[in-house]
This record gives C-alpha cells, structure tokens and sequence, in this order.
C-alpha cells in the first residue's frame, strides 16, 4: 500500500527523529549527585511527624522515612479516573510512616510501640474515641494489612488477616462507641485481573449533544471500557466491622464508597458511593454518586440524592453543581442532617439576591427538609456550637469577598455578620476558630464559660511587622476582642492547641533554632519544652539570612529572603544570585503589598529548594514576591507580563544596590507556574544569565478552560493566552534554560509535552537549552536519585552560565 505524506507529518517525523536521536546520545547519562555541601543537605535527618490527643496529655511521634528509591517508585502503577495505584497491593502511592512513638507530655517519657513490622509502611492513622488504640494500616510489597495499638501497653498486632482496600477515600474510622473499626477490604472472590482483550471490539466514543461541557486539563483520565473494568476491579470495596479481638461483620454490599461518615450518636451511616456511568473526561470525584443514610448494620434507611455526572459545570471558580452538595452530620445533634443547594442552578453569572440555601433533615428522615438558612454568596460552610449558636461562612472568589454570619443555630435567624472583608487581605484575617470535643466526641466551637457567644481563633498573624501568629478572643456580639497570645521576636512561636484552661501548646522556632514544641503558662508566659528535636542542618550554621522589603516602579510593596553565605562581607564583593519565585494573582495593590512572612523562622529545605546553593557561594532570593495585579474590571493576567518584568527588575535592582549581589550574574527558577514564569521572563526580559524552569507549563493553548487563577477560557481571551505562552516567543529565549520534567507529571496541566514542544521551538531557533525527563517522576519528585540528579543539573547548570559566565 501507497502511503503519502503531509508537509505537516515530514517535520513531524524529521522532529521525532532528531529527538530520538538527542535521547539516545544522552542515554549513556546514569543518575549524578550533587557536590557534598549539597548531597549533606538532601540525606539530612527528617523531624517526625507530630499528633496530640484530644487531651493533649500524650503525642504520637510519626516517625519518616528517607526518600525512596528509584527502584520502590518503579514498581506498577495504575492511572484511573485521576487516581494513581499500586496493583500488587491495591494502594495508593505513599511510602508511609516507619515507626510510632507516645510521648508523655507532662513528663516527656517516649514510648515505642513495640510489635511493628521489620519494614514498617504505617498509614491511615487513627484514634480510637477514648484514645486507647491506634487503627492502622500497614502496607507491604502485596497487600494493605489493619493493624491495632495497644495505647497503655505500647504494642502493636495485625488484627485481621484479610486485605484492606486502600485505594481510594477513607479506609478506616472508628464506631463511635469506639468498640470496632469500620474498615474497606478487598471483596472476597474478586477473581483474577481482568485481561485486556488484545482484538478490538469496536472504537471508543464520546459525544455532546449540544450541551456546554467545559473541563480543565486533568491527568491519569479513564480512556476506554478496559479502563472502566480496571476501575471496577481495584476500587469496588466491602465494607466490614472490625472487633477489637479481629472478627469481622461485613456490612452493606461491594460498591466504591468515596465517603463514609457516622451520626454524632452512632444511630446512623451517612454514604456516598460511586455509580456508573463513568467519564473520560473528568475524574472519579465528577462521576456520578448515591447519597444514602444506613442504619449502623448497614440496612438503607433513605436514599437521599442520585448526583448525575458532573462533565457540564461551568468553568469558572464560582460555579457549582446544581442540586445537593456537601452533605454532612450537625455535631450538635444526635442524627441531624446538613447540605446546601445552589439557588442559582450554580451558575455564577445570574443575577440573584441569594445564591445558596442550607438545608437540614432529622432521623428517621422520613419528613421533608426545612430551610436552615440562605447566602448572598457561595456558601462556605457552617461552623457549630454545642447548642444555641452558629456561623456561616460565604465567599465570592471572583471578587475576593468573604463574609461570616453568626446566626441561631435553632431557628436560622441572623443575629450578626461578624466579618466582611476580602479573602486577600491577610491583615484582617481573624484565623481559625478553636474547637472542643462536645458529648457526641465531635468538634464544636470552644466558647468562653459563661460568655456566650464568645470564641477563640488561632491566626497566623500576618501584619506590617511580618507573621506574629497569636491566640485572641472574639465577643461575636460586641465584637470585642483580646488577644491571649502573639508571638514575640526574635521568635516565631505558632500555637498548635488552646483549650481555655490557661495554658498553650505552641511550636517555637527562631533563624537558629528548630522547631520545638513548648507549654505556654498564659498568665507569666513561662515556658516549657516538650520536644527537643536537634538541628538536622548545622551544615547551614552562620549562613545570613534576611527579611526583604522594597519597591516595585509602581510603588508596590515587595518581600522576598535573602540567604548569604556563612562568613560572607560586602568587602568580599558581590556574589552570583540565585532568584526563586512563584507568581501569585491579586485583585488590590493593598493586598498585594502586604508583608508576607517572618524573619524569624528557621530554614526549612526540601528537596525542591533553592537554598541548597547558598553553600555553593550564591547569595539566594528566595519567594521572591511576584503579584499579579488586576484591579476592578481588569483582570490580573491582562498585564502579566510587564508585571512580571517589574517584579524581577526591582528584585535585582534592590539586591544589587545592597552590594551583595552581581546583577551581570542572576539566574532565575521556579517549580510549576515558578517554571511557566522563568521561561517567561527570558523570553521577555534581559535580566538574567540563565534559567531552571521545572515541571512548567509553556503553552497555554493546552489549559484552554483556565489555569491558576484564570476565570477566562481561550476562547474568551485569546490574546492574553497568546501573550502569557512563553512558547509564543521560544525565538526570543536565547538566555540558557534547563527544564526538567517528571515523565509520569500527574498535575493538571502540566503535561510533559510542555517541555518537549518548548525544547523543539527553542532548539529549532538555535537557543542554549537542555531538557531533563526524570522516569517514573510525577510533579514533585521522590526517588533520591532523582532528588540528587535534579540538584546536579542545577549546579551544573549554575556554575558554567550564572557564576562562571562568560562575559
């Protein structure tokens, strides 16, 4: 047979095999690791993770693993429905916690729970409700194991043989009775994994009937019946009530269950599980559902709401599903039901006077539900006291807007808006609120005795000084406030449990100190340790760091950290710099000016970090602010560019007018939209000597319904997705650039392609450009040789174009 080729099929071909042959010449490349001062950074202790009981008399230590290697990412995984996992043991992805340790807070004895597993993969962690036991789940090379702890006698066992099925939503939660676990297992006599059929039966089809069905760019999607089968195999659960002695009661039938909640006094089991017809177009969360109530043998009570699939929702940020959402149990009565409604047809555009209506139903469920209350606009939830009181929450992101209401918990009459302000004005954030457990062991706000309705928040206490996170107190009627606690420099001490009895727990850190859990005595602020975990970087002791503040040429107030080098002086010269950003959208200039982060806060590096290269003789600007401002009718991406050349002017100019650093010697990166704005800005400014853009998005034509903070589709405004698409300019990018990209990138958006077509436009217009994909890597990267070779590249990148660049 005669084939005939396109002009547009011989460049594709003429492309594919000159990047054949560019990989191939690579090919010989192993794993590298980067300079010692660097590699001590990377393989430097991790600090476990930390959990109080409700109490706050014990804490467990979760101990953390080390990266994993190339070889554990490497095993099978599956992409479903927008879920990745594993199918040799039916799991999500995860590594897992390797050890458990009570810690006595009063008098900081550590005890080991004894009995885990050699090679301990711990998961799904969970209290029982008088904090006696630990439900958990351990994973091993072929199956996800339920295992208990004992809390008084700090020993462990597996408690049932059969496998959980760990793949998607909750796995496990306690009865709240605390007497068994309630638990998602594989469901017995599943059978073989079904084989693909090798000979098509017919083609894969999708259609629209005329119908607007926007969908932004999603990965891991279903793309055909096997798929669906595939999808059916792994996610389809029993569920099963766990004793503590390990026999079990299975209860309801096979289904895939996304959520599984009981009533506050354990009467009933609120459902929601996944039905057919699935999509190829959007993920599991869009497929269509059953909301159902079980008794808590797992007999249907009432079937609440059948959600359709959700393919045809407006894009837009405040467009909802019509009908039903956000079903939920009131933790203030026994078996109350809660949802709300869009009154709308979740659509954003109409003119309405209310947007929004809760709704709530009691057991047994058989009357008609009653309105609780309305919004004006799209309703955020409802926060509850124990009885008389509650506050509504309601947001508009279009406009930032973001109003609470507190209101009769009984009757739904309003009694008082107690905030209106803009979600971007972090100085009037009040924080969150402080909650208790009430008799049904549920969370209910935490009021002053005898005060109602007065609470107590939590903030991270952004203001003009920097953060100051403090505790304050909140007369909602008066609107009175005081606060209880601020943090005091040189520290940044952040509280973590409040419960009105005159004492906090807070972490306190400083530039020199880790992090550490101390008790606050709330009337003489007298401290005491409760954890001393050690400075896992004293490589980085003496380093100079250093809170930024300056002007952009329109006035704006920017920030960013300054890193130097340990025993560096101006006298020395200046230094090559490392620029380290990621743009962010604002609707004020105010807003957008406000002081951001502390001066005080140790440095923290992961392995996406820049800081790495302040002991390579770098002066680092890291979080170097990059608003994007639109103010009004306009949007911020209508001026993203010559924002964005503004931000890194003033960068430079002001870091080079301290005398640090060299303004002929500046690279610039970013991870994410950190990478779409690096290459960017070389393709559009002059400012620096080279670029590292990782895991990026270049051409907006391939996020045609929005991305990041963008309300329009393409179609709306063409000429903003053609301006802000660095591969629109790829001729005018000759500064050096590095991207590199995971080959298994899960993110929304930021298909590998991305990078491909980039190094092609760029490579064909004669630019220096080096592009890196990392096998088996998603958006952020796991593996420690990925880790290590991601930062080689860097460095290598580094040195030869920013520090030792030619003139």
């Amino acid at each position: 047979m005669k084939r005939t080729y396109t002009p547009h099929g011989i460049a594709l071909m003429l492309f594919l095999l000159l990047f054949l042959s560019t990989a191939i010449a690579q090919n010989s490349l192993t794993y590298q690791a980067p300079p010692e001062s660097i590699r001590e950074l990377v393989d430097a202790p991790t600090t476990p993770s930390v959990v109080f009981t409700k109490s706050r008399d014990k804490m467990l230590l979760l101990d953390r693993p080390d990266y994993p290697t190339i070889a554990d990412i490497s095993q099978p995984v599956l992409g479903l429905a927008g879920l990745r996992l594993n199918p040799a043991n039916n799991a999500g992805e995860g590594s897992g916690f390797t050890a458990i340790v009570v810690k006595d807070v009063k008098t900081g004895r550590e005890n080991p729970i004894a009995g885990l597993p050699a090679e301990a993969r711990i998961g799904n962690v969970t209290l029982s409700p008088d904090e006696k036991w630990i439900a958990f789940s351990n994973s091993t090379s072929t199956t996800v194991e339920l295992w208990l702890a004992d809390m008084q006698q700090f020993s462990a066992r597996k408690l049932v043989e059969k496998p959980l099925n760990d793949a998607f939503g909750s796995t496990l939660s306690w009865t709240p009775d605390g007497e068994r676990i309630l638990a998602k297992f594989v469901p017995e006599g599943r059978g073989e994994l079904p084989k693909a059929n090798e000979v098509p039966t017919g083609p894969v089809v999708q259609e629209n009937l005329g119908k607007e069905a926007p969908s932004r760019t999603y990965q891991n999607l279903l793309e055909n019946p096997y798929d669906e089968t595939l999808f059916d195999y792994f996610m389809t659960a029993q569920l099963g009530l766990v004793d503590l002695q390990g026999g079990i009661t299975t209860i309801g039938t096979p289904g895939i269950y996304r959520s599984l909640r009981y009533s506050p006094d354990g009467s009933y089991l609120l459902v929601q599980r996944v039905e057919h017809p699935y999509s190829y177009l959007v993920p599991v969360f869009s497929f269509p559902y059953h909301v159902l109530v079980w008794d808590s043998k797992g007999t249907e009570v009432k079937k609440l709401y059948e959600a359709p699939l959700a393919d045809n929702v407006p894009i837009g940020f405040d467009n909802v599903t019509p009908g039903p959402r956000g079903y939920d149990w009131r933790p203030d009565k026994p078996a109350t039901l809660y949802w709300a409604e869009a009154l709308d047809g979740g659509i954003a555009r109409k003119e309405v006077d209310q947007r929004d209506a809760v709704y709530q139903l009691d057991a047994p469920f058989a009357a008609e539900p009653t309105k609780l209350i309305s919004t004006t606009l799209r309703y955020g939830g409802i926060t509850w006291a124990d009885k008389d009181y509650a506050i509504l929450s309601e947001r508009w992101r279009q406009t930032r807007a973001e109003k609470m209401t507190l209101f009769d918990s009984n009757s739904g009459d309003t009694i008082k808006t107690i905030a209106d302000r803009s979600s971007e004005d972090t100085y009037t954030d009040p924080g969150r609120f402080v909650y208790t457990p009430n008799a049904y062991d549920h969370s209910v706000l935490l009021l002053d005795k005898g005060k109602q309705p007065t609470v107590f928040t939590i903030s991270s206490g952004a203001s003009p000084e920097g953060d100051r996170p403090f505790v304050m107190r909140w007369n909602l009627l008066s609107g009175k406030t005081d606060t209880l606690f601020r943090s005091q420099a040189p520290y940044y001490e952040s509280p973590v449990f409040f419960d009105n009895t005159g004492t906090l727990i807070i972490s306190r850190e400083s530039l020199e100190e880790a992090p550490n859990y101390y008790s606050v005595n709330l009337k003489n602020r007298s401290m005491t340790p409760i954890t001393a975990f050690p400075d896992p970087y004293p490589s980085l002791k003496g380093v100079q760091k250093q809170q930024l503040s300056y002007p952009r040429n329109d006035g704006l107030t920017l920030t960013g950290t300054l890193y130097l080098p340990k025993g560096y002086k101006k006298e020395d010269g200046p230094l090559p710099m490392l620029m380290w950003a990621y743009p962010r959208e604002f609707k004020t200039a105010a807003a957008a000016s406000q002081i951001k982060g502390s001066p005080y806060r140790f440095t923290r590096i992961s392995w996406g970090s820049p800081i790495y290269w302040v002991t390579r003789g770098y002066a680092v600007l890291d979080n170097a602010d990059m608003p994007i401002v639109g103010e009004g009718d306009e949007e911020p991406n209508d001026t993203f560019v010559p924002q964005l050349q503004a931000n890194a002017e003033a960068a430079i100019n002001y870091v080079a007018g301290l005398g640090v650093a060299d303004p002929k010697r500046v690279g610039v990166g970013g991870h994410s939209y950190g990478a779409f704005m690096t290459a960017n800005l070389l393709a559009h400014t002059n400012l620096f000597a080279a670029g590292l853009a990782r895991s990026g998005a270049y051409n907006r034509t391939l996020t045609p319904f929005g991305f990041q903070a963008e309300p329009r589709t393409y179609w709306q405004a063409p000429e903003v997705y053609y301006q802000m698409s660095p591969f629109s300019f790829a001729d005018k990018i000759k500064t050096p650039i590095l991207l590199i990209h995971g080959m298994d990138d899960d993110n929304s958006g930021t298909f590998p392609i991305n990078s491909e077509r980039l190094y092609a436009a760029i490579k064909g217009h004669g630019g220096t450009i080096r592009l890196v994909f990392l096998p088996k890597e998603l958006h952020g990267y796991r593996a420690k040789e990925s880790v290590y070779h991601t930062l080689w590249e860097m460095d290598q990148w580094l040195e030869k174009y920013v520090k030792n660049k030619a003139d």
